[in-house]
């Protein structure tokens, strides 16, 4: 299974962007890769490809630990009613991704939740981070939900 680029909304609540957010996000990766991951045990780097440029990216993002070896991302953007980017990068380049989470970078695949599988795994993450609930009720799109494995 790989990522579906699902449909965009047409309603949302507007994620902020442009170069106070890149400033932010590159502070975060900084800290990140300097504490090692150390203190943001929710949190990894995702990298990705650009799938009109073809560049590198790299974003912070909460993730959901799915057994051992297995993270969710959820692709939320806040509420937006358009996907964010890496998720746009990731359905163009499934095979090209990999994180760094725990002090370890690893290679891995994405695949799209979908149907029954993707409602028990929303339910156990808006359980724990009621926040993703929030961001669903902002935007008619439905949000989605990543697991990435090891390659």
């Amino acid at each position: 299974m790989a990522i579906e680029l699902t449909p965009n909304g047409t309603r949302g609540r507007s994620f902020p962007r442009g170069p106070v957010v890149r400033f932010f996000l590159g502070l975060n990766r900084a800290l990140y890769r300097l504490l090692g991951g150390r203190g943001m045990s929710t949190m990894l780097l995702l990298t990705t490809v650009g799938a009109k440029s073809g560049v590198e990216r790299t974003v912070p993002l909460a993730y959901f630990s799915d057994g051992q070896d297995a993270w969710l991302i959820i692709a939320s953007a806040g509420g937006d009613a358009k996907h964010p980017a890496w998720y746009r990068n990731l359905a163009a380049n499934p095979e090209r991704v990999r994180i760094e989470v725990g002090g370890r970078t690893v290679e891995v695949r994405a695949a799209s939740l979908k149907g029954a599988e993707r409602e028990e795994v929303w339910n156990r993450i808006t359980a724990k981070a009621k926040n993703f609930a929030g961001y669903q009720a902002n935007t008619d799109r439905e949000i989605p939900v990543i697991r990435l494995t090891p390659r």
